[in-house]
């Protein structure tokens, strides 16, 4: 399997299709795909479930999938710097999945490690704990939380290996 590709669209190619489901590494601007997310965009890839942090901001990030309306629902833990992530939601545009930060990187290595589901006492008592089994553990109220498995996950590296290895630059 080829491991190394010379751009986004190469490394993307076969593998986008609508409605797919897309883990987005990154933190607010900081270590995000933008190559990857300019692909998607470009690729027109459209009825998007995306699990991020949040959606970047109007003209960058996932914002720019916003833009394109290619994105359908969002599983996101911040969603304050980006008007049009706002507009779209309030009206209806765009499903929203709100997760504290911890919840939401706890679902996604638990779906990477093939761990269908996790208790956890944050969001109990909060809208989060809607609809969601509640456990009693010692006496202590906990929700259970599926993890998180993506069809594409996209991160930003530093540089790569022939084999796959990634090196992270910095906070990124």
């Amino acid at each position: 399997m080829k491991k190394v590709y010379g751009t986004a669209s190469e490394a993307l190619e076969g593998v986008l299709h609508d409605g797919m489901f897309i883990a987005a590494g990154g933190f607010g601007l900081c270590g995000i795909p933008e190559l990857l997310i300019a692909a998607i965009r470009d690729a027109g890839t459209k009825d998007l479930t995306v699990a991020s942090n949040n959606c970047g901001i109007d003209d960058f990030g996932l914002g720019i999938l916003l833009q394109t309306r290619q994105i359908r629902k969002m599983i996101s833990s911040y969603v304050g710097e980006n008007a049009e992530f706002m507009r779209q939601y309030l009206s209806k545009e765009l499903e929203l999945e709100f997760n504290p930060q911890g919840t939401l990187a706890e679902r996604m290595r638990a779906g990477g490690s093939g761990i269908a589901g996790f208790y956890t006492k944050t969001g109990v008592g909060t809208m989060i704990a809607e609809g969601k089994e509640h456990k009693d553990f010692d006496g202590q109220t906990h929700i259970l939380e599926r993890g998180i498995v993506a069809d594409l996950s996209i991160v930003k590296a530093w540089k790569a290996d022939d084999t796959g290895n990634l090196v992270f630059r910095k906070t990124a």
